[in-house]
C-alpha cells in the first residue's frame, strides 16, 4: 500500500501537513479524498492535478485510461488504508478490536472532514456505473470482510457465521457514515458500534 501525505488536508489515512510521495501517488490519494467529498462525478481530472500539485499532463501519462483507471487504483487504495486500519486492530487477536479499530478510523475521517468525507469507493460504486470499477468496489469491500471474519474465527466464532457477522459490520458502518454526514455528528456510528460489539462479543462468548 502506498504511504502518502496529500498537502493541505486529511488523506485517508487521517495524515496531514506537507506534501510526500511521488506525483502519481499525490493523484492517486488527492483522488480519493476528491471522490469521497465531491463525488466521482463531480471531480474532474483538473480537480485532482490542482490538489495534488501534479505537473499538468502527467496524469494522462500516469493514467492513459482515463478517469476509470484512476478510479479503479483509487479503489484499491482507499481499501488498502481501510484494510490496514483493521489489521493493526486485529492485530490484538481480539475481533472487538479490530471493530473498534474500523470505528475509530470512521468517526476520526468525519470529524477531521467536518463530515465532508464519506467513502471513495461508495461514490465510485454509485456513481460510476461501470461494471469493472462495481466489480473492484466488491472486492474492497471483501478484503475489510475478510479481515473481520479472520479475527472473529481467531476468537472462535464458527466460519459461516464469522463471515456474516464482517458483511453486516461492514454493511452497517458504511450505512453509518452515510447517516453521520446527514446529521453532522457521529451519533448514528456510535450507536451502530455498540450493537455490532455487543453482537461480536455474544458471537465470541458463543451465543
Amino acid at each position: 500500500m502506498m504511504s502518502v501525505i496529500v498537502r493541505k488536508e486529511t488523506d485517508p489515512a487521517g495524515g496531514t501537513s506537507e506534501t510526500s510521495g511521488t506525483s502519481r501517488e499525490r493523484m492517486i490519494a488527492s483522488a480519493a479524498l476528491l471522490f469521497r467529498e465531491n463525488g466521482y462525478s463531480g471531480t474532474g481530472f483538473r480537480d485532482v492535478v490542482t490538489h495534488s500539485g501534479a505537473p499538468r499532463g502527467s496524469i494522462y501519462h500516469h493514467f492513459p485510461g482515463g478517469k476509470a483507471q484512476l478510479a479503479q487504483e483509487t479503489i484499491d487504495y482507499a481499501a488498502g488504508v481501510v484494510e490496514s486500519a483493521i489489521e493493526r486492530g486485529a492485530a490484538a487477536g481480539d475481533p472487538l478490536a479490530a471493530l473498534r479499530a474500523t470505528l475509530a478510523w470512521w468517526r476520526a475521517t468525519l470529524v477531521a472532514s467536518d463530515y465532508r468525507a464519506g467513502c471513495p469507493i461508495v461514490a465510485i460504486t454509485v456513481e460510476a456505473h461501470e461494471p469493472e470499477l462495481s466489480e473492484s468496489a466488491d472486492l474492497a469491500f471483501a478484503r475489510w470482510e475478510r479481515v473481520l471474519a479472520a479475527a472473529l474465527r481467531d476468537g472462535g466464532v464458527p466460519p459461516a457465521r464469522a463471515a456474516r457477522l464482517a458483511t453486516l459490520a461492514v454493511a452497517a458502518v458504511e450505512g453509518a457514515v452515510i447517516r453521520c454526514r446527514a446529521a453532522r455528528d457521529t451519533a448514528a456510528l456510535d450507536e451502530v458500534g455498540r450493537e455490532l460489539e455487543a453482537i461480536f462479543r455474544g458471537a465470541r462468548d458463543g451465543g
